[in-house]
């Protein structure tokens, strides 16, 4: 039996007591609880457990997109660790046209010493040239709380009394920023499930602004561009940052290579000796090897000296990718979405970096 009336506080499925194997289900005496989760959001939350989740890419996108026969703003928030993986290059034709607040999450992960005004520039540029027109943009640390104050004011600025749908791909932070909106305006905390996992918000949770107005968490979007869908649970901890990175310098000289665990690589083809600047996740081992030796260390050390991948991880990877840049101008970021980036600092190079089939590697000038 369905119990329509009542949906799970965490993900917004619909709570149902019969069949322990679909969505939504809980035991009939959680019923009684002033908090209802289902059994799913309650192991995340209290025991951070995570289940398969039956629903397809194609049930999340159109549950999403039923957005374009509503009014109101769109807060379309991006992991600015990911900026790649979390870009909806169609996201007019799934809300259709309102207008858009663009957020850069996870602030707190970057250097301290990352330009604000230059990753503002590059977030409009990015999304300018996947065909959305954003209303204004705002970077904060869903996490930590920074910039919030100042995008709850913009967002009342902007919405003029409409409903507020908050919208993005799994796993950049969304349920996060809203706790922190919701905590802010009525002192409630932790109304929604968070999680590292991809995945964790199933339906619309609505949270009441005002006798009239909503806002909406929306399912996040699956995005196959994400590093996050091709490494298990365990590793996606360890490439995921929960402080601020460091900073790790090699001095390299052509000829030589740098793997960042098993996950993607770089090799420096040409060029005079330099540094190389990497920003990962401080948790992700890198290893400096010789070019010649690179294929053959490759294959005899990934999941082993090379990790991650874990045996979870390597089951599912798609194959290393190689593709060549010639960097013609100074301080350029070589980006390898989900993980991090690399920083060179002298034009007139040629590199070549391997990352999984379908998370394309790409280069912008340096936030730093």
């Amino acid at each position: 039996m369905m119990d329509q009336d009542i949906v799970c506080q965490g993900c917004g499925v619909t709570i149902q007591t019969e069949n322990k194997d679909e969505l939504g289900y809980t035991p009939q005496s959680a019923l009684s609880r002033e908090e209802i989760l289902c059994q799913r959001c309650f192991r995340l939350k209290h025991y951070n457990e995570t289940e398969d989740v039956q629903m397809t890419d194609d049930d999340f996108f159109e549950m999403v997109s039923s957005l374009q026969h509503t009014d109101g703003l769109i807060v379309y928030i991006v992991d600015l660790f990911d900026v790649t993986g979390s870009i909806i290059y169609n996201l007019p034709r799934i809300i259709g046209n309102k207008p858009i607040i663009l957020v850069g999450n996870k602030l707190d992960l970057l250097p301290k010493s990352t330009n604000h005004r230059k990753i503002d520039h590059w977030l409009r540029r990015t999304a300018n040239e996947s065909g959305i027109s954003v209303t204004d943009v705002f970077l904060i640390s869903s996490t930590k709380g920074h910039g919030i104050r100042h995008l709850t004011e913009a967002i009342e600025k902007y919405r003029k009394g409409r409903d507020v749908y908050v919208v993005g791909v799994t796993n950049v932070g969304k349920s996060t920023m809203i706790n922190h909106l919701i905590e802010q305006t009525t002192g409630h905390k932790e109304v929604i499930t968070t999680s590292y996992f991809p995945g964790t918000t199933l339906g619309f949770i609505q949270i009441p602004l005002d006798d009239h107005s909503n806002m909406i968490d929306t399912p996040g979007i699956v995005n196959d561009k994400q590093m996050a869908h091709y490494v298990s649970n365990n590793d996606l901890k360890k490439i995921t940052p929960r402080k601020e990175i460091k900073s790790r310098n090699y001095q390299l000289d052509a000829g030589q290579t740098l793997f960042f665990g098993g996950l993607a690589r770089l090799d420096f083809v040409k060029g005079d000796r330099q540094t190389f600047t990497c920003y990962f996740s401080n948790e992700l081992p890198i290893h400096r090897t010789k070019l010649i030796q690179a294929d053959e260390l490759y294959e005899r050390q990934c999941g082993k000296m090379l990790v991650p991948p874990d045996e979870e991880t390597a089951s599912k990877l798609p194959e290393l990718v190689a593709t060549s840049y010639r960097i013609e101008s100074e301080k350029t970021d070589i980006v390898f979405p989900g993980l991090g980036w690399v920083t060179v600092t002298t034009d007139d190079i040629t590199v070549v970096a391997h990352s999984p089939k379908d998370v394309p590697i790409s280069l912008r000038e340096s936030l730093i």
